[in-house]
């Protein structure tokens, strides 16, 4: 019997270790259905179970449940997926199958159970690396192993945002440390005027693809840089540009230590240009060639991505950081100081001039672009300066608009209505216009219920939520209520986001009197989840933040509106999966792209945004809703008054009226036609395979393609 207990506790361990499993359902039920308050406590990651419940527990629990088929399903579904050669990649991706991509990041948004990431650019990260391995695409994601990863979000009585970092333990995660043939830790270093930086390096399995992680808690490192990868995003500007030394150049030096020689660089915003530094060095170095034609031979291979729009969000760095971190670096490329600052310099000659890691990474690639189509638009207006007497249309900076992973984001109810109406292979096919055609033929009634059960899902996660806030900050008043916050027969607003002043995410706070009447309307009333983080030292995305919870706390709206705390990958999956309406009104243009409405589409929910990033390309009128025209004004203010008229207008003459109208069998049919519109004309397009297959075709073949045999 003991065989027996280790086989299967072996085999699930063995879909544990590779992130494969977050995005397969039948997986996730099996750990769910060994033990479903387990699997709830350690916040759904399987590591995490298999090391509290033992193979004995495992073993009795497989038998009752006669789960042993399924384990072994799920094994052997897993070892094909590996294996599998004709994938597109392998047919497609050329001479990457030799030299792969090396993807950089400061983030990873896989899964809330390894939480190194903080939101949109970490998931989008984590759904590029998972739609590479899907598609095949030879990939390996290079980043930084967070020991605290991002903040957990409590709030006060009052409001306001409190953060708690909680220790990682490495024993709860599936990576592996990379060792040599002796066993001990593989390290790198990057000297610097202090002291030398040392990272052990860590490998993390996600699907067919690697991810290489960084952590400088190792022996041998001063007590404040053994704390450099603690948290994401904390510290002064010396600590993040030591972080970013190294991850780019320390990822560099981690690759080469592996024996990874990537055919491409893809740089996933300013943080890791450092890495074009490593390899202009290694180049000069090797060839004996100067900087110019050491960094130009470097930057056909280098793509880089931008992700904002926003002059705060673009890493600058003072002269003295610079050389006291990079002065040893500096001088082994035989570099003085003027030309090294120069390299990150929009003016070269400005002494003046902080060093910018954008810059950086323009400068030394061959292809940049932003997220969406207005996003390289402003950032082609952005970084014009770096080539002057160029016009604007003329900026080398063009776009890939983002996608989303849908495997991922999809709830399991709409996978299996897909399967069903839109055959059992879409998965392979989703990029296809024609396999999103089918949805016209989904049964309005089954679409509808699928969806209500979503709504009514998301419902009883928030009261979850809600009833461990309000007991802990002493709100008796709404424990009491508990059972009775939200209605799922209401039309229910969704709206989460980083809680930044630019994101106004109270918009819709701007007329009490308007949002009143809408929320207690006797017939027709709406219900708003709203969920987020703000940065811990952005006081004013706090106050904005307070001013919401206040007002979900009022007696009037508390069973109608709700702010859920410790906005997270979990928390995301439910609001996307379950909402009727997903609000977005940032200020335009300052939407890099903004894919949690992209998600929402993929399960049944209607956007309601204003025409900026993704959506400015994917609305068509009948496909969701349009805060505006896409018009602008310098006034912040005169723009904000506007557009909030216009969400409210649009609130009250389109969104509502056409939920509330229902037809003989209380369905909406002409919401759901609009619900299937959706899908039918976005579903194929705002996905992480297309954006993948764009990177690929586009960027990734002909970098890896391009020959040294440039001159000067």
């Amino acid at each position: 019997m003991a065989g027996f207990e280790n086989h299967l506790h072996e085999r699930l361990r063995a879909l544990a270790q590779n992130l494969w499993w977050t995005w397969h359902p039948e997986v996730i039920s099996i750990f769910t259905d060994l033990d479903p308050h387990v699997w709830r406590q350690v916040e759904h990651n399987p590591m995490a179970f298999l090391n509290r419940v033992t193979p004995e527990v495992i073993e009795e629990r497989a038998s009752e449940l006669v789960l042993e088929s399924r384990i072994n399903y799920a094994f052997r579904r897993l070892n094909e997926y590996i294996e599998q050669e004709k994938t597109w990649g392998f047919i497609h991706g050329g001479n990457l199958n030799s030299r792969p991509v090396a993807y950089y990041s400061a983030e990873f948004g896989l899964h809330e159970s390894m939480p190194i990431y903080s939101g949109g650019l970490g998931i989008l990260a984590g759904d590029h690396l998972k739609s590479a391995s899907d598609l095949g695409v030879p990939l390996v994601g290079i980043g930084l192993l967070y020991q605290q990863g991002y903040f957990c979000q409590r709030l006060n009585s009052e409001g306001w945002q409190e953060e708690d970092y909680i220790n990682l333990d490495t024993r709860d995660q599936p990576i592996q440390p990379v060792t040599d043939p002796g066993g001990n830790p593989v390290v790198v270093r990057v000297d610097t005027r202090t002291t030398p930086l040392l990272a052990r390096i860590w490998k993390l399995l996600v699907g067919r693809v690697s991810l290489i992680l960084l952590d400088t808690n190792v022996e041998g490192n001063s007590v404040e840089d053994r704390e450099l990868t603690a948290r994401l995003y904390g510290g002064d500007a010396r600590l993040r540009m030591r972080q970013e030394i190294l991850l780019g150049i320390g990822g560099s030096r981690a690759l080469k230590a592996l024996n990874i020689y990537p055919g491409v660089m893809h740089l996933n915003e300013g943080h890791s240009a450092f890495a074009i530094l490593e390899e202009v060095r290694r180049v000069m170095e090797y060839e004996q060639i100067p900087l110019g034609r050491a960094l130009r031979r470097v930057s056909l291979h280098t793509v880089f991505t931008t992700h904002t729009p926003v002059e705060a969000g673009h890493d600058r760095f003072p002269p003295d950081l610079v050389e006291e971190n990079l002065g040893v670096f500096r001088e082994r490329m035989g570099l003085s100081h003027d030309e090294f600052m120069a390299l990150g310099r929009v003016n070269p000659n400005d002494r003046g001039e902080p060093f910018c890691m954008t810059v950086l990474a323009l400068k030394g690639s061959r292809r940049a672009n932003g997220v969406s189509a207005i996003h390289g638009h402003v950032s082609r207006m952005m970084w014009n300066g770096l080539w002057p007497g160029r016009r604007e249309s003329e900026v080398p900076i063009g776009h890939i608009t983002n996608g989303v992973h849908v495997l991922s984001w999809l709830a399991p109810q709409m996978y299996q209505l897909f399967q069903t109406w839109l055959g059992q292979d879409w998965p392979t096919r989703m990029v296809h216009p024609d396999v999103w055609e089918a949805v016209e033929d989904i049964d309005d009634g089954e679409l509808w219920e699928t969806h209500q059960s979503l709504k009514m899902r998301l419902i009883r996660f928030v009261r979850r939520r809600l009833l461990k806030q309000s007991a802990r900050l002493g709100h008796e008043e709404t424990v009491k209520l508990i059972d009775g916050i939200l209605d799922p027969d209401v039309l229910t607003i969704g709206c989460a986001r980083r809680f930044a002043t630019y994101k106004r995410t109270d918009l819709i706070l701007s007329q009490p009197e308007r949002l009143a009447k809408l929320i207690n309307d006797a017939d027709r009333p709406i219900q708003i989840i709203f969920a987020g983080k703000a940065h811990p030292r952005d006081d004013a995305g706090k106050a904005l933040m307070q001013r919401i919870a206040r007002f979900s706390y009022e007696s009037a709206h508390k069973l109608k509106v709700a702010f859920v705390e410790d906005y997270d990958y979990n928390v995301a999956r439910h609001l996307v999966q379950g909402v009727d309406v997903w609000l977005n009104n940032p200020r335009r243009p300052l939407e890099a792209c903004g894919t949690s409405g992209q998600k929402v589409v993929l399960n049944g929910g209607l956007n309601l945004s204003v025409l900026d990033g993704w959506w400015n390309e994917a609305y068509d009128g009948r496909n969701g809703f349009a805060i505006g025209h896409g018009g602008m004004h310098n006034d912040q203010q005169v723009q904000n008054r506007r557009d909030a008229e216009y969400l409210y207008q649009t609130l009250e003459s389109e969104v509502v009226p056409l939920y509330y109208h229902r037809d003989s069998q209380g369905i909406p049919s002409a919401w759901v036609a609009r619900m299937k519109h959706a899908m039918m004309s976005l579903g194929w397009r705002f996905i992480a395979d297309r954006m993948v297959k764009d990177y690929a075709e586009r960027f990734y073949l002909p970098a890896a393609e391009a020959t040294s045999a440039e001159t000067d």
